[in-house]
């Protein structure tokens, strides 16, 4: 798992579906193996639209349903296998083991809805996204994670 020094924090705003998927687009870009995605916020936050955002910068095309009844939806992209969970549904974090998080997280990265139900099972060092709707179209984006995340999300000069 990666775990850099130094937690960083963040807020963007999101002020249309375009802003939402350059997000996705620059944690594309610096996902890897070991890397776990924790998106949280209320129903109707974005949560599944970020991921699909995320996924689609990763080249995939095939249709991205929400996993929210499957529990987790896995994609090959290239050169990283990426596992989508929505823990939703799940009522006790001993569920997490028979979903095979850490094993995921061991063999590609992971983005994970609904990670406070997840509890100590959460990986170590994940980028937290927590999404809240500030308009019928807008939302707001509080960003936590390892410093190496900063330079990814925060280049200078890029509008969202």
């Amino acid at each position: 798992m990666n775990s850099e020094s130094g937690p960083f924090s963040a807020r963007i705003d999101l002020e249309c579906l375009a802003a939402t998927d350059a997000l996705g687009a620059r944690i594309a870009a610096g996902l890897r193996a070991g890397d776990t995605i924790a998106l949280a916020g209320d129903l109707g936050a974005g949560k599944t639209t970020l991921a699909r955002a995320i996924l689609k910068a990763l080249a995939v095309t095939e249709t991205m349903p929400s996993p929210t009844f499957t529990l987790v939806q896995t994609y090959e992209t290239p050169g990283l296998t990426v596992r989508h969970f929505d823990l939703y549904r799940i009522e006790n974090e001993r569920e997490i083991d028979e979903l095979g998080l850490d094993e995921a997280v061991e063999q590609g990265a992971v983005l994970i809805e609904w990670p406070e139900r997840a509890g100590s099972r959460l990986p170590e060092a994940p980028l937290t996204i927590t999404l809240a709707a500030t308009g019928a179209r807008t939302r707001r984006a509080d960003i936590t994670g390892p410093s190496r995340w900063a330079s990814i999300l925060l280049e200078p000069n890029r509008v969202l």
